[in-house]
């Protein structure tokens, strides 16, 4: 990888509505099955990732909140398929910036994101898959207080930071720790922006949520962005 300096941000306008797989959540998020057990889990921002979908077919309660699940649901569904299509382009033209070795290759990147679309695109088509997916976005959930053992955020919070602003993060820390359980706990990563830099207000929201939730930065076991980030977990108070 490059010296920092020299590293170009990713070129995203808007924000991407991925299709990230069991396996990256399970890495990235430093996740075990004791994590997704503690359940019901809720994934916000999940876009057309599989995991709602796996942990679901598991027997595990799981929903996903994201704007993108609005409309006709053939038009979701095209749409995230074209996200693989830009997204492999944009890592491409850079690729030499990135550590392959969870993928091997940007070749075998794609083709784990096809699988989990695919696993996406079959439980979204289901009768039943409105109740799981839901449209909605940040900072306002349409889920009662205390309703997950575990709430995911993935690519979005901090990554954005430049688009949303700290006021944004903060609305949006509050209403996911008021999703949580007391002794839930909400994971978020990365920690990083687009332009790979560490997002400032950070330690301000922490302190701000300091009555409310404990707070510590794990390790991530996702090896991929050219400036390696940690996550933040955040445990609700009783």
């Amino acid at each position: 990888m490059e010296n920092k300096s020299a590293l170009k941000a990713y070129p995203q306008v808007g924000v991407a509505s991925t299709c990230r797989s069991f396996e990256e959540y399970r890495a990235m998020f430093a996740l075990t099955e004791t994590n997704w057990n503690a359940g019901p889990v809720l994934d916000v921002a999940g876009g057309a990732s599989s995991f709602t979908a796996q942990l679901n077919a598991m027997g595990v309660s799981a929903v996903a909140a994201d704007p993108y699940y609005e409309g006709l649901t053939e038009s979701v569904i095209a749409a995230g398929y074209r996200e693989i299509e830009v997204s492999t382009a944009k890592l491409a033209a850079i690729s030499e910036q990135f550590d392959w070795s969870f993928y091997s290759s940007l070749e075998q990147h794609r083709k784990l994101r096809e699988r989990s679309f695919e696993l996406f695109a079959e439980d979204f088509r289901k009768e039943e898959a409105r109740s799981r997916y839901v449209a909605a976005s940040l900072p306002n959930l349409p889920f009662d207080t205390d309703s997950f053992g575990l709430v995911l955020c993935s690519h979005f919070l901090f990554l954005y930071a430049d688009a949303f602003g700290e006021k944004f993060h903060a609305e949006a820390l509050t209403e996911l720790i008021r999703v949580l359980r007391p002794g839930g706990e909400l994971r978020i990563y990365p920690l990083i922006s687009l332009k790979w830099e560490p997002c400032s207000f950070i330690p301000d929201l922490l302190r701000e949520l300091r009555q409310v939730a404990h707070a510590e930065v794990l390790p991530s076991g996702l090896p991929f962005t050219p400036v390696p980030s940690p996550l933040l977990r955040l445990v609700k108070l009783a």
